[in-house]
Protein backbone atom coordinates (compact mmCIF):
# COMPACT_ATOMS: atom_id res chain seq x y z
CA UNK A 1 0.00 0.00 0.00
CA UNK A 2 2.97 2.18 1.19
CA UNK A 3 5.42 1.89 -1.78
CA UNK A 4 6.30 3.34 -4.45
CA UNK A 5 4.21 6.87 -3.87
CA UNK A 6 3.60 9.46 -6.07
CA UNK A 7 6.07 12.81 -5.35
CA UNK A 8 3.91 16.28 -5.26
CA UNK A 9 4.83 18.95 -7.16
CA UNK A 10 6.50 22.48 -5.66
CA UNK A 11 4.60 25.27 -6.76
CA UNK A 12 5.62 28.78 -8.04
CA UNK A 13 3.64 31.60 -5.94
CA UNK A 14 4.01 35.27 -6.60
CA UNK A 15 2.70 36.69 -3.54
CA UNK A 16 1.12 40.06 -3.45
CA UNK A 17 3.83 42.19 -2.14
CA UNK A 18 5.44 40.68 -5.16
CA UNK A 19 7.61 38.13 -3.33
CA UNK A 20 7.91 34.74 -5.01
CA UNK A 21 8.40 31.42 -3.45
CA UNK A 22 8.27 27.94 -4.46
CA UNK A 23 5.32 26.28 -2.13
CA UNK A 24 4.85 22.44 -1.59
CA UNK A 25 1.46 21.21 -2.46
CA UNK A 26 1.70 17.21 -0.99
CA UNK A 27 0.90 15.69 1.94
CA UNK A 28 4.42 15.65 3.99
CA UNK A 29 5.05 12.05 5.13
CA UNK A 30 8.58 11.12 5.76
CA UNK A 31 10.80 13.35 4.79
CA UNK A 32 8.74 13.41 1.53
CA UNK A 33 6.08 15.57 -0.13
CA UNK A 34 3.81 13.45 -2.00
CA UNK A 35 0.40 13.90 -3.39
CA UNK A 36 -2.46 11.77 -1.38
CA UNK A 37 -3.26 7.76 -2.05
CA UNK A 38 -6.88 8.53 -3.86
CA UNK A 39 -5.43 12.05 -6.04
CA UNK A 40 -7.57 13.98 -4.56
CA UNK A 41 -6.77 17.94 -3.51
CA UNK A 42 -8.01 20.57 -2.38
CA UNK A 43 -8.22 24.51 -3.09
CA UNK A 44 -6.95 27.23 -0.86
CA UNK A 45 -8.75 30.62 -1.18
CA UNK A 46 -7.18 33.76 -0.40
CA UNK A 47 -9.77 35.76 2.02
CA UNK A 48 -9.04 39.24 1.39
CA UNK A 49 -9.50 38.54 -2.62
CA UNK A 50 -11.73 35.37 -2.51
CA UNK A 51 -9.20 33.90 -5.34
CA UNK A 52 -7.98 30.59 -5.24
CA UNK A 53 -4.08 30.52 -4.45
CA UNK A 54 -3.32 27.08 -5.42
CA UNK A 55 -4.71 23.24 -4.87
CA UNK A 56 -2.91 20.40 -2.08
CA UNK A 57 -2.89 17.65 -1.94
CA UNK A 58 -6.30 15.89 0.58
CA UNK A 59 -5.20 13.58 2.69
CA UNK A 60 -6.86 10.05 3.09
CA UNK A 61 -7.77 7.26 5.80
CA UNK A 62 -4.91 5.33 3.97
CA UNK A 63 -2.27 8.31 4.13
CA UNK A 64 -3.07 8.49 7.85
CA UNK A 65 -1.82 5.25 8.13
CA UNK A 66 1.36 5.43 6.23
CA UNK A 67 2.08 8.33 8.12
CA UNK A 68 1.93 6.32 11.52
CA UNK A 69 3.72 3.68 10.15
CA UNK A 70 7.00 5.98 9.04
CA UNK A 71 6.34 7.82 12.81
CA UNK A 72 6.19 4.82 14.46
CA UNK A 73 9.39 3.43 12.69
CA UNK A 74 11.12 6.67 13.50
CA UNK A 75 10.07 6.29 17.19
CA UNK A 76 11.04 2.63 17.84
CA UNK A 77 13.20 1.81 15.47
CA UNK A 78 15.76 4.79 15.61
CA UNK A 79 17.12 6.46 18.78
CA UNK A 80 15.10 9.86 17.91
CA UNK A 81 13.81 9.39 21.86
CA UNK A 82 16.42 7.51 23.50
CA UNK A 83 19.49 10.03 22.32
CA UNK A 84 21.22 12.54 24.86
CA UNK A 85 18.33 14.95 24.30
CA UNK A 86 21.06 17.39 23.55
CA UNK A 87 20.89 16.13 20.31
CA UNK A 88 17.17 17.07 19.43
CA UNK A 89 17.68 20.40 21.22
CA UNK A 90 20.49 21.50 18.06
CA UNK A 91 18.17 20.65 15.80
CA UNK A 92 15.33 22.48 17.30
CA UNK A 93 17.44 25.10 17.52
CA UNK A 94 18.71 25.17 13.94
CA UNK A 95 15.07 24.91 12.86
CA UNK A 96 14.29 28.10 15.16
CA UNK A 97 17.29 29.66 13.05
CA UNK A 98 15.45 28.68 9.40
CA UNK A 99 11.79 30.26 10.50
CA UNK A 100 13.80 33.62 11.83
CA UNK A 101 15.66 33.69 8.28
CA UNK A 102 12.57 32.96 6.40
CA UNK A 103 10.02 35.26 8.74
CA UNK A 104 9.03 37.76 6.44
CA UNK A 105 8.33 35.47 3.93
CA UNK A 106 6.25 33.39 6.28
CA UNK A 107 4.20 36.05 7.71
CA UNK A 108 3.40 37.12 3.87
CA UNK A 109 2.11 33.45 3.53
CA UNK A 110 0.39 33.36 6.55
CA UNK A 111 -1.21 36.93 5.84
CA UNK A 112 -2.23 35.18 1.99
CA UNK A 113 -3.41 32.09 3.36
CA UNK A 114 -5.12 33.43 6.56
CA UNK A 115 -6.06 37.03 5.39
CA UNK A 116 -4.76 38.52 9.18
CA UNK A 117 -2.71 41.67 8.61
CA UNK A 118 1.12 41.10 8.07
CA UNK A 119 1.84 42.80 11.49
CA UNK A 120 0.06 40.06 13.15
CA UNK A 121 1.35 37.42 11.09
CA UNK A 122 4.97 38.88 12.06
CA UNK A 123 4.26 38.17 15.68
CA UNK A 124 2.76 34.90 15.06
CA UNK A 125 6.22 33.58 13.45
CA UNK A 126 8.38 35.49 16.27
CA UNK A 127 6.49 33.21 18.66
CA UNK A 128 6.95 30.36 16.40
CA UNK A 129 10.22 31.35 16.97
CA UNK A 130 10.44 31.60 20.58
CA UNK A 131 8.36 28.32 21.10
CA UNK A 132 11.09 26.53 19.21
CA UNK A 133 13.68 27.97 21.55
CA UNK A 134 12.58 27.39 24.58
CA UNK A 135 11.51 24.04 23.69
CA UNK A 136 15.04 23.16 23.31
CA UNK A 137 16.04 24.81 26.51
CA UNK A 138 13.83 22.71 27.98
CA UNK A 139 14.37 19.74 26.04
CA UNK A 140 17.01 18.56 28.77
CA UNK A 141 16.06 19.91 31.75
CA UNK A 142 12.30 17.53 32.08
CA UNK A 143 13.66 14.91 34.60
CA UNK A 144 12.25 13.32 37.22
CA UNK A 145 13.07 13.55 41.03
CA UNK A 146 13.97 11.08 44.14
CA UNK A 147 12.04 10.11 46.71
CA UNK A 148 12.89 9.28 50.43
CA UNK A 149 10.74 6.53 52.24
CA UNK A 150 13.45 5.50 54.25
CA UNK A 151 16.73 3.57 53.97
CA UNK A 152 15.33 0.57 52.60
CA UNK A 153 14.27 1.66 49.19
CA UNK A 154 15.37 3.68 46.89
CA UNK A 155 12.47 5.60 45.09
CA UNK A 156 13.16 7.48 41.57
CA UNK A 157 10.98 8.59 38.67
CA UNK A 158 11.90 9.50 35.10
CA UNK A 159 10.02 10.82 32.47
CA UNK A 160 9.02 9.04 29.21
CA UNK A 161 8.03 10.44 25.54
CA UNK A 162 4.63 8.86 24.65
CA UNK A 163 4.81 7.96 21.01
CA UNK A 164 3.26 9.27 17.89
CA UNK A 165 1.26 12.27 18.76
CA UNK A 166 -1.69 13.04 16.42
CA UNK A 167 -2.14 17.03 16.46
CA UNK A 168 -5.12 18.96 15.07
CA UNK A 169 -4.99 22.41 14.57
CA UNK A 170 -7.47 25.69 13.42
CA UNK A 171 -7.22 28.39 11.11
CA UNK A 172 -6.97 31.43 12.75
CA UNK A 173 -3.08 30.98 13.80
CA UNK A 174 -2.07 28.33 11.09
CA UNK A 175 1.96 28.24 12.24
CA UNK A 176 2.01 29.34 15.59
CA UNK A 177 -0.67 27.08 16.79
CA UNK A 178 1.47 24.55 14.70
CA UNK A 179 4.46 25.13 16.65
CA UNK A 180 2.70 24.90 20.37
CA UNK A 181 2.44 21.21 19.37
CA UNK A 182 4.94 20.52 18.00
CA UNK A 183 8.18 22.23 19.39
CA UNK A 184 7.38 20.33 22.88
CA UNK A 185 5.99 17.05 21.38
CA UNK A 186 9.96 17.07 19.64
CA UNK A 187 11.95 18.62 22.63
CA UNK A 188 10.23 15.35 24.46
CA UNK A 189 11.00 12.54 21.96
CA UNK A 190 7.85 12.47 20.72
CA UNK A 191 6.92 11.58 16.78
CA UNK A 192 3.66 13.79 15.02
CA UNK A 193 1.46 13.36 13.07
CA UNK A 194 -0.20 17.27 12.75
CA UNK A 195 -3.40 18.30 10.55
CA UNK A 196 -3.12 21.58 9.36
CA UNK A 197 -6.99 23.43 9.14
CA UNK A 198 -8.62 22.98 5.60
CA UNK A 199 -8.44 26.55 4.85
CA UNK A 200 -5.04 27.50 5.64
CA UNK A 201 -1.98 24.39 5.01
CA UNK A 202 0.20 26.92 3.08
CA UNK A 203 2.98 27.58 5.85
CA UNK A 204 2.78 24.14 7.82
CA UNK A 205 3.76 22.88 4.60
CA UNK A 206 6.37 25.42 4.13
CA UNK A 207 7.39 24.88 8.07
CA UNK A 208 7.87 20.66 6.76
CA UNK A 209 10.69 21.32 4.37
CA UNK A 210 12.39 23.88 7.28
CA UNK A 211 11.89 20.41 9.15
CA UNK A 212 13.95 18.49 6.55
CA UNK A 213 16.53 21.25 5.75
CA UNK A 214 17.05 21.27 9.04
CA UNK A 215 17.78 17.50 9.81
CA UNK A 216 14.78 16.26 11.49
CA UNK A 217 14.85 13.02 10.82
CA UNK A 218 12.46 11.16 8.27
CA UNK A 219 9.28 10.00 10.58
CA UNK A 220 9.59 12.42 13.10
CA UNK A 221 6.92 15.09 11.53
CA UNK A 222 4.71 14.81 9.30
CA UNK A 223 1.71 17.06 8.08
CA UNK A 224 -1.28 16.00 6.55
CA UNK A 225 -3.59 18.14 4.89
CA UNK A 226 -6.83 17.09 4.74
CA UNK A 227 -10.54 17.47 5.94
CA UNK A 228 -11.74 16.53 9.63
CA UNK A 229 -14.00 13.67 8.70
CA UNK A 230 -11.06 12.30 7.07
CA UNK A 231 -7.55 12.74 7.80
CA UNK A 232 -9.23 14.53 11.91
CA UNK A 233 -11.10 11.27 12.53
CA UNK A 234 -8.45 9.06 11.39
CA UNK A 235 -5.87 10.43 13.68
CA UNK A 236 -8.43 10.88 16.81
CA UNK A 237 -9.05 6.92 16.40
CA UNK A 238 -6.23 5.66 15.66
CA UNK A 239 -4.73 2.50 18.09
CA UNK A 240 -0.87 3.46 17.19
CA UNK A 241 -1.71 7.04 18.10
CA UNK A 242 -1.28 7.50 21.85
CA UNK A 243 -1.47 11.45 22.46
CA UNK A 244 -3.91 13.65 20.93
CA UNK A 245 -3.68 17.59 20.90
CA UNK A 246 -6.33 19.56 19.49
CA UNK A 247 -7.29 23.56 19.55
CA UNK A 248 -10.69 24.02 17.84
CA UNK A 249 -14.54 24.75 18.76
CA UNK A 250 -15.79 23.19 22.11
CA UNK A 251 -18.72 21.18 20.11
CA UNK A 252 -15.28 19.12 17.87
CA UNK A 253 -13.35 18.91 20.71
CA UNK A 254 -16.49 17.01 22.86
CA UNK A 255 -16.78 14.20 19.70
CA UNK A 256 -12.76 14.01 19.70
CA UNK A 257 -12.44 13.75 23.58
CA UNK A 258 -15.04 10.46 23.15
CA UNK A 259 -13.52 9.12 20.15
CA UNK A 260 -10.02 9.49 21.80
CA UNK A 261 -10.88 7.80 24.52
CA UNK A 262 -13.19 5.18 23.30
CA UNK A 263 -10.52 3.83 20.68
CA UNK A 264 -7.61 3.58 23.18
CA UNK A 265 -8.02 6.20 26.00
CA UNK A 266 -5.32 8.16 24.46
CA UNK A 267 -3.58 11.09 26.41
CA UNK A 268 -5.77 14.17 25.54
CA UNK A 269 -5.17 17.99 25.69
CA UNK A 270 -7.66 20.40 24.14
CA UNK A 271 -8.02 24.18 23.64
CA UNK A 272 -11.11 24.86 22.98
CA UNK A 273 -13.60 27.75 22.71
CA UNK A 274 -13.99 30.93 25.16
CA UNK A 275 -16.59 33.80 25.55
CA UNK A 276 -14.00 35.56 27.41
CA UNK A 277 -14.90 38.57 30.22
CA UNK A 278 -12.72 42.13 30.10
CA UNK A 279 -13.56 43.93 33.17
CA UNK A 280 -13.22 47.58 33.58
CA UNK A 281 -12.98 49.41 36.91
CA UNK A 282 -13.38 52.78 37.89
CA UNK A 283 -10.37 54.03 38.33
CA UNK A 284 -8.93 52.35 35.00
CA UNK A 285 -7.22 55.02 32.60
CA UNK A 286 -9.45 55.49 30.21
CA UNK A 287 -6.58 56.50 27.62
CA UNK A 288 -4.57 53.03 28.55
CA UNK A 289 -7.97 50.75 28.62
CA UNK A 290 -9.55 51.50 25.16
CA UNK A 291 -6.65 50.08 23.41
CA UNK A 292 -6.21 47.21 25.40
CA UNK A 293 -10.60 46.56 24.79
CA UNK A 294 -9.68 46.95 21.02
CA UNK A 295 -6.60 44.28 20.87
CA UNK A 296 -8.70 42.07 23.30
CA UNK A 297 -11.41 41.85 20.68
CA UNK A 298 -10.63 43.03 17.58
CA UNK A 299 -7.16 41.55 17.14
CA UNK A 300 -6.71 39.03 14.56
CA UNK A 301 -10.02 40.08 13.45
CA UNK A 302 -11.85 38.31 16.85
CA UNK A 303 -10.79 34.96 15.72
CA UNK A 304 -9.45 34.51 18.78
CA UNK A 305 -10.61 31.70 21.36
CA UNK A 306 -9.75 33.77 24.20
CA UNK A 307 -11.17 37.19 23.16
CA UNK A 308 -12.71 39.31 25.61
CA UNK A 309 -15.94 39.54 23.89
CA UNK A 310 -17.74 40.34 26.56
CA UNK A 311 -16.78 43.85 28.25
CA UNK A 312 -18.12 44.88 31.64
CA UNK A 313 -17.77 48.48 32.34
CA UNK A 314 -18.45 49.89 36.01
CA UNK A 315 -20.99 52.50 36.53
CA UNK A 316 -18.74 55.27 37.34
CA UNK A 317 -16.97 55.34 34.30
CA UNK A 318 -19.24 53.89 31.71
CA UNK A 319 -20.51 57.00 30.55
CA UNK A 320 -16.73 58.51 30.04
CA UNK A 321 -15.66 55.63 28.61
CA UNK A 322 -18.35 54.75 25.69
CA UNK A 323 -17.82 57.61 23.66
CA UNK A 324 -14.15 56.77 23.35
CA UNK A 325 -14.47 53.89 23.06
CA UNK A 326 -16.55 54.43 19.99
CA UNK A 327 -14.24 57.22 18.33
CA UNK A 328 -11.19 54.92 18.33
CA UNK A 329 -12.92 51.91 16.89
CA UNK A 330 -15.11 54.28 14.14
CA UNK A 331 -11.22 54.88 13.06
CA UNK A 332 -9.77 51.12 12.81
CA UNK A 333 -8.79 51.02 9.43
CA UNK A 334 -10.17 47.51 7.55
CA UNK A 335 -8.85 46.46 4.36
CA UNK A 336 -5.98 44.85 2.39
CA UNK A 337 -3.83 43.15 4.93
CA UNK A 338 -0.97 43.53 2.88
CA UNK A 339 -1.69 47.19 3.50
CA UNK A 340 0.40 48.07 6.57
CA UNK A 341 -1.78 51.00 7.62
CA UNK A 342 -4.60 48.61 7.78
CA UNK A 343 -5.23 47.53 11.68
CA UNK A 344 -8.09 44.74 10.32
CA UNK A 345 -7.94 42.53 7.89
CA UNK A 346 -9.73 39.77 6.26
CA UNK A 347 -12.29 36.94 8.09
CA UNK A 348 -10.38 33.79 7.34
CA UNK A 349 -13.06 31.90 5.46
CA UNK A 350 -16.19 32.51 3.93
CA UNK A 351 -17.80 29.66 6.35
CA UNK A 352 -17.14 32.56 8.85
CA UNK A 353 -17.75 35.41 7.24
CA UNK A 354 -21.29 34.17 6.86
CA UNK A 355 -21.78 33.39 10.89
CA UNK A 356 -20.09 36.38 12.20
CA UNK A 357 -23.00 38.39 9.80
CA UNK A 358 -25.64 36.03 10.92
CA UNK A 359 -24.87 36.95 14.59
CA UNK A 360 -24.84 40.51 13.73
CA UNK A 361 -28.52 40.35 12.42
CA UNK A 362 -29.39 37.98 15.95
CA UNK A 363 -27.88 41.11 17.92
CA UNK A 364 -30.29 43.13 16.11
CA UNK A 365 -33.44 41.39 15.97
CA UNK A 366 -32.69 40.65 19.99
CA UNK A 367 -32.86 44.32 20.43
CA UNK A 368 -29.43 45.08 21.26
CA UNK A 369 -27.78 48.24 20.16
CA UNK A 370 -24.72 48.94 17.44
CA UNK A 371 -22.46 51.57 18.70
CA UNK A 372 -20.00 50.89 16.02
CA UNK A 373 -19.96 48.43 12.70
CA UNK A 374 -22.27 46.11 12.14
CA UNK A 375 -21.85 46.02 8.57
CA UNK A 376 -19.35 44.44 5.94
CA UNK A 377 -17.01 46.34 4.23
CA UNK A 378 -16.99 46.27 0.47
CA UNK A 379 -18.18 43.49 -1.88
CA UNK A 380 -15.26 41.11 -2.56
CA UNK A 381 -12.95 39.79 0.66
CA UNK A 382 -14.35 38.57 3.80
CA UNK A 383 -13.92 42.35 5.85
CA UNK A 384 -16.31 42.87 8.34
CA UNK A 385 -16.22 46.55 10.97
CA UNK A 386 -15.18 46.12 14.36
CA UNK A 387 -18.93 46.04 15.80
CA UNK A 388 -19.95 47.20 19.21
CA UNK A 389 -23.24 45.81 21.24
CA UNK A 390 -24.56 47.47 24.21
CA UNK A 391 -27.61 47.93 25.80
CA UNK A 392 -27.58 43.92 25.73
CA UNK A 393 -29.07 41.35 28.48
CA UNK A 394 -27.16 38.53 29.58
CA UNK A 395 -29.59 35.53 28.17
CA UNK A 396 -28.80 37.05 24.36
CA UNK A 397 -27.24 34.98 21.98
CA UNK A 398 -24.74 37.25 21.23
CA UNK A 399 -23.95 37.02 24.63
CA UNK A 400 -23.70 33.71 25.92
CA UNK A 401 -22.41 32.28 22.23
CA UNK A 402 -19.02 32.42 21.08
CA UNK A 403 -19.00 34.45 17.59
CA UNK A 404 -15.24 34.38 16.56
CA UNK A 405 -15.27 37.45 14.74
CA UNK A 406 -14.73 41.14 15.64
CA UNK A 407 -17.97 41.71 17.54
CA UNK A 408 -17.75 43.10 21.24
CA UNK A 409 -20.98 43.18 23.87
CA UNK A 410 -20.70 46.27 26.52
CA UNK A 411 -22.89 45.98 29.77
CA UNK A 412 -22.46 47.79 33.36
CA UNK A 413 -21.88 46.28 36.65
CA UNK A 414 -21.84 47.55 39.82
CA UNK A 415 -18.88 46.80 42.16
CA UNK A 416 -16.60 43.85 42.16
CA UNK A 417 -18.70 41.19 43.28
CA UNK A 418 -21.31 41.93 40.46
CA UNK A 419 -18.84 42.27 37.95
CA UNK A 420 -17.59 38.98 38.77
CA UNK A 421 -20.80 37.41 38.89
CA UNK A 422 -21.41 38.31 35.30
CA UNK A 423 -17.89 37.42 33.88
CA UNK A 424 -18.01 33.91 35.85
CA UNK A 425 -21.91 33.26 33.74
CA UNK A 426 -20.51 31.28 31.26
CA UNK A 427 -19.67 27.66 30.53
CA UNK A 428 -16.44 28.89 28.89
CA UNK A 429 -13.47 29.53 30.89
CA UNK A 430 -10.15 30.61 28.51
CA UNK A 431 -9.37 33.63 29.11
CA UNK A 432 -10.37 37.18 31.08
CA UNK A 433 -9.34 41.00 31.11
CA UNK A 434 -8.91 43.75 34.15
CA UNK A 435 -8.41 47.06 33.71
CA UNK A 436 -7.66 48.85 36.88
CA UNK A 437 -5.07 50.88 38.36
CA UNK A 438 -5.91 49.39 41.45
CA UNK A 439 -3.25 46.61 42.39
CA UNK A 440 -5.26 44.95 45.52
CA UNK A 441 -8.60 44.75 43.19
CA UNK A 442 -6.27 43.05 40.16
CA UNK A 443 -4.91 40.62 42.65
CA UNK A 444 -8.44 39.89 44.32
CA UNK A 445 -10.48 40.08 40.96
CA UNK A 446 -8.02 37.67 39.27
CA UNK A 447 -8.17 35.01 42.21
CA UNK A 448 -11.93 35.01 42.11
CA UNK A 449 -12.45 34.58 37.75
CA UNK A 450 -12.98 31.00 36.93
CA UNK A 451 -10.76 30.72 33.43
CA UNK A 452 -7.19 29.32 32.53
CA UNK A 453 -5.37 33.00 31.71
CA UNK A 454 -6.05 36.28 33.19
CA UNK A 455 -5.07 39.64 31.61
CA UNK A 456 -4.15 42.94 33.82
CA UNK A 457 -4.16 45.92 32.11
CA UNK A 458 -2.93 44.32 29.01
CA UNK A 459 -5.25 41.88 26.52
CA UNK A 460 -4.66 38.47 24.17
CA UNK A 461 -0.62 39.72 25.42
CA UNK A 462 1.27 36.07 24.96
CA UNK A 463 4.83 34.93 25.68
CA UNK A 464 5.96 31.25 25.14
CA UNK A 465 7.37 31.05 28.54
CA UNK A 466 3.13 31.60 30.05
CA UNK A 467 1.07 28.87 29.87
CA UNK A 468 -1.93 29.03 28.18
CA UNK A 469 -5.51 26.69 28.67
CA UNK A 470 -9.00 26.76 29.86
CA UNK A 471 -10.79 25.46 32.16
CA UNK A 472 -14.59 24.41 32.22
CA UNK A 473 -16.17 23.93 28.80
CA UNK A 474 -12.45 26.14 27.66
CA UNK A 475 -10.52 22.34 27.57
CA UNK A 476 -7.99 20.98 29.53
CA UNK A 477 -3.95 20.85 29.59
CA UNK A 478 -1.52 23.50 28.61
CA UNK A 479 -0.02 24.96 25.66
CA UNK A 480 3.79 26.75 26.26
CA UNK A 481 5.54 27.14 29.58
CA UNK A 482 6.99 24.42 31.30
CA UNK A 483 3.17 23.13 32.12
CA UNK A 484 3.06 22.07 28.32
CA UNK A 485 5.72 19.09 28.76
CA UNK A 486 4.09 17.45 31.32
CA UNK A 487 1.43 17.04 28.12
CA UNK A 488 3.95 15.75 25.85
CA UNK A 489 5.36 12.85 28.74
CA UNK A 490 4.74 10.00 31.21
CA UNK A 491 5.96 9.57 34.15
CA UNK A 492 8.02 5.96 35.07
CA UNK A 493 7.90 5.18 38.87
CA UNK A 494 11.12 3.04 39.98
CA UNK A 495 11.01 1.46 43.45
CA UNK A 496 14.01 -0.83 44.39
CA UNK A 497 14.54 -2.49 47.78
CA UNK A 498 18.14 -2.08 49.21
Amino acid sequence: MFNNRKLANFETITLPNGVTYEQPTGLFINNEFITASHGKTMEVVNPATEEIITYVSSGSRDDVEYAVEAASHAFNSTNWATQDPKNRARLLLKLADLVEENLELMAAIETLDNGKTLALSRGDVGLVVNCLRDAAAYADKINGRTINSGEDYMNFTIKEPIGVCGQIIPWNFPVMMLSWKIAPALAMGNVCILKPASATPLNALFFANLCKQAGIPAGVVNILPGSGREVGNSITEHPKIRKVAFTGSTDVGKGIAVNASSSNLKKITLELGGKSAHLVFDDANIEKTIPNLVNGIFKNAGQICSSGSRIYVQEGIYDKLMPAFKEYVDNIKVGNPFDESNYQGAISNKDQFDTIMKYIDIGKEEGAKILSGGVRVGTKGFFIRPTIFYDVHEDMEIVKEEIFGPVVTVSKFKDIEDGVAMANDSEFGLGAGIETENLSTALKVAKMLKSGTVWVNTYNDFDSRVPFGGVKQSGYGREMGSEVYDCYTEVKAIRIKL
